[in-house]
């Protein structure tokens, strides 16, 4: 079986990696720090690398050029990830031999091409994914989407709802026109949800928390400071994010646009109360 190794100090980021592999017959492990990286490259000697640019000890080029200076994996593909990826990084993963850089936030669907071509170069194909279970009806079950199947993280990392945030969800759920509510750390882990099956809410929570961190990093980079909110448009509908201080996010599902002016309104009154509620 194929060996991934995830090198990502965002937990929210190594989950929805983890969950776009499931079912893909490809073995995944994953390291927090660029330290961690090193000594997990040394003994599971993966087939391909996913790492990160920015490290908070050593970054993806130096993890990357850990593995090509290496006398028995120099042949390992490594795929850097990056929340900016402009002409100076991808010069840089050139000369540190990268295989290829993935932009931040991405979809399932283009990491898991990227990674299907690096495992073809290294003759390390994985299996054909299993075929839907049938359903009571005899039918194939239609296929999940694969972007959502991809962000859910493990139902492990659930967190119990956190109190005094409950009423101000069903208070956003009421207004006409939101579909969910979803309230989530900066990791992507769930912490309370207002959403009636419209949507998987910890699917939401770690999509919100990688979009998120990518913002404030561009934030960041052109000198605008942290993150406040965003504003999505979809063909379908809108999300609306809001950093609730810095230890959480809110993330609203909008059926039509006719309803942001009244949820950005309510947003102003419910912020301060559910910042002190997480």
């Amino acid at each position: 079986m194929p060996k991934v190794l995830v090198v990502d100090d965002s937990l929210s980021v190594r989950k929805v990696v983890e969950r776009a592999l499931m079912g893909r017959q490809i073995e995944v492990v994953c390291a927090a720090t660029g330290s961690e990286a090193l000594e997990r490259i040394e003994r599971e000697a993966p087939d391909v690398v996913v790492c990160d640019v920015v490290m908070p000890d050593r970054d993806g080029y130096e993890i990357c050029q850990f593995v090509k200076r290496h006398p028995r994996l120099g042949q390992t593909p490594v795929l850097l990830m990056s929340g900016i990826a402009n002409d100076e990084v991808r010069e840089r993963a050139a000369k540190v031999q990268s295989s290829d850089v993935l932009s931040k936030p991405f979809a399932a669907d283009d990491l898991l091409r990227k990674l299907d071509a690096l495992l073809a170069l290294a003759g390390r194909e994985p299996a054909p994914a299993a075929p839907a279970l049938s359903g009571a009806n005899g039918h194939a079950g239609a296929p999940e989407p694969s972007v959502p199947r991809a962000a859910v993280p493990a139902p492990a990392g659930k967190r119990e709802s956190t109190p005094g945030s409950s009423g101000v969800l069903k208070r956003f759920a009421a207004i006409d026109g939101v579909q969910w509510v979803v309230l989530a750390d900066r990791e992507g882990f769930l912490l309370d949800a207002s959403s009636e099956g419209a949507v998987d809410p910890e699917v939401a929570g770690a999509l919100s928390a990688c979009m998120a961190e990518s913002s404030d990093g561009l934030g960041r980079e052109l000198g605008r400071g942290a993150l406040q909110g965003m504003i999505l448009e979809y063909a379908q509908g809108m999300v609306v994010l809001y950093s609730v201080g810095a230890a959480a996010l809110l993330a609203i599902g909008l059926g039509e646009p006719s309803v942001l002016g009244k949820v950005r309104y309510y947003a102003k009154k419910a912020l301060p109360e559910l910042t002190q509620a997480v």
